[in-house]
């Protein structure tokens, strides 16, 4: 090894070691950065992790600071994004997209002494990086229960961002729990990729609805979905994503998933500033709050409701896994067999549907 790596090596071991003795003994006031791929007014994924933010300040007052930028392409321009912030102060930085994953791990090599906190992420290169999620599949899984019992073409939707785990794995959820109360119902799936684009996510709904689907549920967003829904005069309904997206309510929006990360953020801020922090990866569902329900509102029949809350209620139990054998892929092959339910690094690997939904996956 030549000499500069030596010394590369060594000041990267002092830094985290100086950094770790700095955050073991607390903090008297911490500077919380967030990094948001949409616009806090996008009424859904964004909009709900600011919330979290507002709710760190309100409990921390002036012994946290809070700094974000919003609508931060994935990408070069997000690691631009991340060395400003520490070089800023940031003592704690939360990068909200999945696509931020690499450039976190790698400005976070450059800065030991910050703490990175990835949401959706699996990647922790560095003692710094930390991941958090939540397992949006559950809350897919009380959408198809309505789904399937509300339709009346038997033809479901569902408005993918991109083909990665956490959305594949919210579309079998979606499918499964369908199928199970209407064996005749089915799935069509329209990519939008992207995040946030209200306009290719209305043109996306508009593709279902032309389908002959009347009910939708998306992985993006904006409230551009429910919008397009609420054109059909009521023939067609859907859900809040993320957010309530309460004023879509009673119809099209007959419920939601709420993504609730205000507890995660109030902990991980609490945990610098009293000397207890420590590298986590965490996978919270309905049984820890941290994936919501929203209200089923009264457009939604009263028989119908109480199946959607038992799900709820039994996923948050432990007594219901939304993947529970027998399944087999697409493709005819054995998944899970009868009885037997998903382990968590299949859910965090799936790259493929279930038997039963007919789309294909973009090459």
């Amino acid at each position: 090894m030549k000499r500069r790596h030596l010394l590369a090596s060594a000041s990267l071991a002092l830094g985290l070691a100086l950094g770790g003795s700095a955050f073991a003994q607390g903090m008297d006031k911490v500077k919380a950065c967030f990094v948001y791929v949409g616009p806090i007014g996008d009424g859904g994924w964004t909009y709900q992790h600011h919330q979290g933010a507002l709710a760190v300040q309100e409990k921390y007052g002036d012994k946290v600071e809070i700094q974000y930028q919003e609508s931060v392409p994935e990408g070069a321009d997000a690691e631009r994004v991340l060395t400003q912030m520490a070089l800023g102060g940031c003592n704690i930085i939360f990068t909200t997209s999945f696509g931020y994953m690499d450039a976190t791990n790698a400005v976070a090599a450059k800065f030991p002494d910050v703490k990175f906190e990835h949401a959706t992420g699996f990647k922790r290169d560095h003692a710094n990086v930390s991941t958090y999620n939540a397992r949006f599949y559950e809350g897919r899984a009380v959408q198809g229960t309505i789904a399937g019992m509300m339709t009346k073409s038997n033809k479901i939707g569902y408005i993918g961002s991109f083909p990665i785990p956490e959305v594949m794995n919210g579309i079998n959820a979606y499918y499964l729990a369908a199928k199970k109360v209407n064996p005749d119902v089915q799935v069509s799936v329209v990519w939008a990729f992207t995040w946030f684009d209200p306009a290719k996510e209305a043109d996306a709904a508009k593709a279902l609805i032309d389908q002959g689907v009347d009910v939708i549920a998306a992985h993006t967003d904006s409230t551009a979905p429910l919008a397009e829904a609420a054109k059909a005069g009521g023939a067609v309904i859907g859900f809040g994503q993320a957010s309530d997206m309460e004023a879509y309510k009673p119809s099209p929006r007959v419920s939601s998933i709420i993504d609730n990360w205000a507890p995660y953020y109030v902990e991980r801020i609490g945990a610098l500033l009293d000397g207890t922090y420590e590298q986590k990866d965490v996978w919270a569902g309905i049984a820890g709050g941290e994936v919501l329900i929203g209200e089923i509102t009264e457009a939604v029949p009263a028989e119908v409701k109480a199946a959607a809350e038992k799900v709820r209620d039994d996923i948050a139990a432990g007594t219901l896994h939304p993947f529970t054998g027998p399944i087999k892929k697409q493709d005819g092959s054995d998944w899970l067999a009868e009885g037997a339910t998903a382990p968590d690094g299949d859910l965090l690997g799936m790259d493929f549907f279930v038997e039963g939904i007919t789309a294909e996956l973009p090459k």
